[in-house]
C-alpha cells in the first residue's frame, strides 16, 4: 500500500503536467507569471510559519536548531552557488531538478510534524512547482519543438518530488532531536525558497499593487485552510 505522504507528493506531480501542458500549448504572459509566483510565495511562507517553525520550537533542543539550521543555510547558499556556474538549458533543468528533490525532502520532514503540516505543505509546493513546470516548458521549448517530449520532460523533473519524499521517510524513526534538526534544515530551505528565489523572480517581472498582492492573498488562504482544517 502506497504511503500516504508518498500519495500527496504525487499531487504536485499531477499539478506540473498539467501546467506543462498548457504551456506547451501557449505560455502565460510575465504578469500571470509574477502574480503565480507572488501567490506561491505568500502560500510556503504561511506554511513554513504556521506549521514548521512550532514544531521547531517545540523540539526545545538548542543544539538540534542551531545544527540542522546551519546545514540548512549552508545547503542552499551551495545549491545557489551551483546555480550560478550552470549556464543555458542545461543547467537551468539542471538547477530546477535539484529544487524539486529538496522541495520533496521538505515535503517528507513536514509529515513529521503531522499530517496537517503535509496537507498544507503539498498545497504550497503545488503551487510553487506548477511555476517551476512552467520555467522548465519555457526553457526546453527553446531546443525542443515536440511538445509531446517537452512535456515529458518536465515530468519527469517532477517525479524528483516523490524521491525525495521518499528519502526524508525513513527519518520518522530517529530520536526526536534529530528529527528536530531535519524540521529546522526544512524550515530554513523553505525560507530561502520564499525569498531568494520566487520573490526575487517574481521581481523580475512587471509589478503592480494587484500582484504584490497576491502574496498577502496566499498567506492569509492558507491560514483560512489551516484554521479549517482544525
Amino acid at each position: 500500500m502506497m504511503m500516504p505522504n508518498l500519495t500527496y507528493a504525487l499531487i504536485p506531480v499531477v499539478a506540473v503536467f498539467i501546467g506543462a501542458v498548457l504551456a506547451a500549448w501557449r505560455q502565460p504572459g510575465p504578469k500571470v507569471v509574477s502574480a503565480v509566483q507572488h501567490l506561491a510565495a505568500g502560500v510556503v511562507f504561511a506554511a513554513a510559519a504556521v506549521e514548521i517553525l512550532p514544531q521547531v520550537k517545540h523540539g526545545q533542543s538548542l543544539w538540534a536548531t542551531f545544527i540542522g539550521g546551519t546545514l540548512g543555510v549552508a545547503v542552499m547558499l551551495s545549491v545557489k552557488s551551483l546555480e550560478g556556474r550552470w549556464k543555458g538549458p542545461v543547467g537551468m533543468v539542471s538547477a530546477i531538478g535539484i529544487d524539486i528533490f529538496i522541495d520533496g525532502l521538505v515535503l517528507g520532514l513536514a509529515f513529521l510534524a503531522g499530517e496537517k503540516a503535509g496537507i498544507l505543505l503539498t498545497i504550497a509546493l503545488t503551487l510553487e512547482v506548477l511555476f517551476l513546470g512552467l520555467s522548465v516548458t519555457a526553457e526546453l521549448g527553446e531546443t525542443i519543438r515536440s511538445r509531446g517530449r517537452i512535456v515529458a520532460a518536465s515530468v519527469a523533473l517532477a517525479l524528483l518530488l516523490p524521491l525525495g519524499t521518499m528519502v526524508a521517510t525513513p527519518v520518522a524513526l530517529l530520536p526526536p532531536h534529530v528529527i528536530t534538526a531535519f524540521l529546522a534544515f526544512g524550515l530554513i530551505a523553505l525560507l530561502y525558497l520564499v525569498t531568494e528565489e520566487l520573490l526575487v523572480e517574481a521581481h523580475e517581472q512587471p509589478d503592480s499593487p494587484l500582484i504584490t498582492a497576491m502574496f498577502f492573498v496566499g498567506f492569509l488562504a492558507l491560514l483560512l485552510i489551516e484554521e479549517t482544517l482544525g
